[in-house]
């Protein structure tokens, strides 16, 4: 099966809006469709609390009419247009679709992070983990995220293989970012941050990206929108993942980066699995 993930960073302005970073947006969106994946995996979608618009759902059907779309939004009390998490899936799956709680803190569980399918030998779930925060002022709160995630994926792969994908917000190790030196303190790369995605893979999972590539440098899945050059530069930093669980590592066939062209932040990631 073949799977794709991608942090969107604005469903609504990559399918409604014509400015020049949605239409490099859109390009994505066609890259994706071309690889022609089982799962696609979109994360930071943005949306109302009541998901796509009618605008959205005909622009989407046209654009991958063979899928099925589900969404998890932000609800009160949690803001408006805010995180947010979609999957399209082929019109031939029919995964059991849920949209879990972990008893995170705060708003974090009204966030819409989380959506989970469930297939008959595995379970294929995404996140949008919280971000620290300027002055890392989430901290806390995203520790507490890391602990409560990793038990969630713990559970389910008590029952069944686990997939997980999307935008985890954490650099996990040096030669996962440009500029580790300057970015000890960090939203992404702080030692907490750090420890919570080691504490999650000590449960049971693989980083599908290093178990095929090993330490190969210089990788990226997200640039900097803030630093003009920072593509250019390839001054980036790897936050979005494929993680399996350890027992289903060795199925792994592929696990990349989509090239996203001229566009700035967040590449798609590609995951492909014989199981």
């Amino acid at each position: 099966m073949k799977f794709i993930s991608w942090n969107i960073d604005s469903l609504n302005a990559a399918l409604t809006s014509s400015s020049a970073r949605a239409l490099l947006s859109k390009e994505v969106l066609n890259t994706i469709k071309e690889h022609n994946p089982d799962v696609i995996a979109l994360q930071e979608t943005k949306l109302p609390a009541s998901g796509p618009s009618k605008k959205h759902l005909e622009i989407l059907k046209d654009m991958f009419p063979d899928y099925k779309i589900v969404w998890n939004s932000s609800v009160e009390p949690a803001r408006k247009g805010y995180a947010g998490t979609m999957f399209l899936y082929k019109d031939n799956l029919e995964p059991v679709v849920s949209y879990p709680k972990i008893g995170a803190p705060s708003t974090m569980d009204y966030e819409g992070r989380i959506i989970t399918l469930e297939f008959d030998d595995f379970f294929l779930t995404q996140v949008y983990t919280p971000n620290a925060g300027d002055g890392l002022n989430r901290l806390g709160e995203r520790q507490i995220w890391d602990i409560k995630y990793a038990e969630y994926l713990e559970s389910l792969d008590k029952e069944k293989y686990v997939i997980a994908t999307g935008d985890f917000n954490v650099a996990h190790k040096e030669i996962d970012l440009a500029h580790p030196n300057s970015n000890r303190n960090s939203p992404g790369f702080t030692d907490e941050e750090r420890e919570g995605f080691t504490n999650l893979l000590a449960k049971g999972f693989t980083d599908t990206f290093r178990y095929i590539h090993g330490n190969i440098k210089d990788v990226y899945t997200w640039w900097s929108q803030r630093a003009k050059s920072s593509k250019i530069n390839n001054s980036g930093w790897r936050i979005d993942y494929w993680i399996v669980s350890n027992r289903i590592a060795d199925k792994v066939t592929k696990s990349e980066m989509i090239d996203s062209g001229e566009r700035q932040d967040h590449t798609p990631i590609l995951l492909e699995i014989d199981l």
